[in-house]
């Protein structure tokens, strides 16, 4: 028998379809088996959704339909690191223009409320070079919502 991990986000009752969401939206995303209820539960009735199976940028995860209990929070996030604007901006419009809601810096939340921090590899690197380099990138990212890399560029090179 092997150990595993994966990671279970709790929903109130729209696993399936975030799931299915994410599998449309991000590569290397899946959606597998979905599990029903075998019996009535606080969360869901006998034969409904309980359980989804998915994969969202490689990381195996299991949507959980636990009812209103609990709520996502800002202390788990999804980060996906960008190549270019066209990505980064696929992104963004797709959690954000799904119901979701732009935060500061990069962060989104999606129609779920799970949290997504888009950030394009330029800030991703920045933070391992020069000092002062990273310092102006980092105060041009404090300003914006979804990142805009040609600022992050200018801001790079001391424009």
């Amino acid at each position: 028998m092997t150990t595993e991990a994966l990671i279970c986000l709790w929903y109130e009752k729209d696993a399936e379809q975030a799931a299915r969401f994410y599998a449309e939206t991000f590569p290397n995303s899946s959606v597998g088996k979905v599990h029903l209820s075998p019996a009535d539960n606080p969360s869901a009735k006998a034969g409904e959704p309980l359980t989804v199976d998915f994969t969202v940028l490689g990381i195996r995860c299991l949507g959980l339909n636990g009812g209103p209990h609990f709520q996502q929070s800002e202390a788990f996030s999804f980060q996906v690191i960008t190549e270019d604007q066209a990505e980064t901006d696929r992104y963004w419009d797709a959690i954000v223009g799904n119901g979701g809601k732009e935060s500061m810096c990069g962060w989104c939340k999606d129609h779920w409320g799970v949290s997504w921090q888009i950030t394009p590899r330029l800030l991703a690197e920045a933070m391992n070079g020069e000092p002062e380099r990273a310092r102006r990138i980092f105060e041009a990212m404090m300003m914006m919502k979804k990142i805009d890399i040609a600022a992050l560029e200018r801001a790079a090179a001391g424009d």
